[in-house]
């Protein structure tokens, strides 16, 4: 089979395709036939600063056999999840063994490519919103970077959820954030927000950097304050909120089979879709990874809307 490997570090030019012996599933695992792949800025990240490995973590595709004790899956059933995370799962590749138990059935409404785009960022939002917070009706909830991958699906969540839902974004996602239900869309560089959003209940940040600390007085007391990057004071950042009298969570998304079913229901009944913003083939992986890099700047509007996913 083909993979697309790193082997050495270095800019995305540094992936290249290599063929490999088809993996066998283990006790508790299955072989997944891959038809697409979610590309994520942990992919990029993960790139330029880790031994040589294959890459990837969200995939979609079919179950191709089946490892002893698996009684989940049978062969031919359509599958997506996050396996494995944050260890390497290497779903860069023809074919992936994952554990069981970390997959789910794929959503009927979705083909491949929107299905193997929900995992690692539907997961975060699901995990942040109904876990972390359990975000109740009514309450008022702030999410970051509202057109990107995490951000376009935690909206609907939030949404789902009953949460009033205000959202930043930058100009030229704003139509596409409104689009997705939020009551409120905010230009990330329209001043002041806390006279633009009032005190929240949750705010959910995806940025991380600076913007956590200046997002919370957006918070009210008691609130709860989300990061979804790691920090390098995080303890700091902990203490500074908690001191300030809000709730911190600083989450990492992990696999979570219950979670993808939930996330399929909302599918299912309409209230969620997945927007993807392109699709590349692995021989365009090193062009993925640039855009993957080069999407950051809030409030620049060079952000992906949505998600970026590959096909073998």
């Amino acid at each position: 089979m083909r993979v697309v490997t790193l082997p050495s570090y270095g800019p995305p030019e540094a992936l290249e395709i290599v063929e490999v012996d088809r993996p066998e599933p283990a006790e508790g695992e299955v072989l997944v036939r891959v038809e697409a792949v979610g590309l994520n800025p942990v992919d990029a990240a993960v790139r330029s600063g880790v031994p040589p490995m294959v890459l990837g973590w969200d995939l979609a595709g079919t179950v191709e056999a089946t490892g002893a004790g698996v009684d989940r899956f049978t062969v031919g059933d359509r599958v997506f999840g996050l396996p494995r995370f944050p260890q390497p799962a290497r779903t860069y590749a023809e074919y992936v063994v994952a554990p069981a138990a970390e997959l789910a059935p794929a959503p009927a409404g979705l083909d491949a490519v929107h299905a193997a785009a929900l995992p690692l960022a539907g997961l975060t939002g699901w995990q942040s919103l109904a876990g972390a917070a359990d975000l109740q009706p009514g309450q008022h909830v702030l999410i970051h970077a509202a057109g990107g991958g995490v951000g376009h699906l935690a909206v609907q969540i939030a949404k789902s959820l009953g949460a009033r839902v205000t959202a930043t974004a930058s100009p030229g996602k704003a139509a596409f954030v409104k689009g997705l239900g939020a009551d409120t869309v905010l230009d990330y560089l329209a001043g002041d927000l806390s006279e633009q959003t009032g005190e929240v209940d949750v705010l959910l940040d995806p940025v991380g950097g600076d913007l956590t600390e200046q997002s919370l007085p957006l918070v009210r007391p008691g609130g709860m304050l989300i990061s979804l990057l790691r920090h390098t004071n995080e303890t700091d950042v902990q203490a500074a909120v908690e001191a300030a009298g809000r709730r911190f969570a600083g989450l990492l998304v992990h696999p979570d089979a219950e979670g993808l079913m939930q996330l399929t229901r909302l599918v299912d009944a309409g209230a969620l879709r997945v927007h993807v913003e392109r699709v590349y083939r692995f021989e365009e992986l090193a062009e993925a990874h640039h855009r993957l890099e080069g999407s950051a700047g809030r409030g620049s509007g060079t952000g992906i809307m949505g998600k970026l996913v590959a096909v073998p």
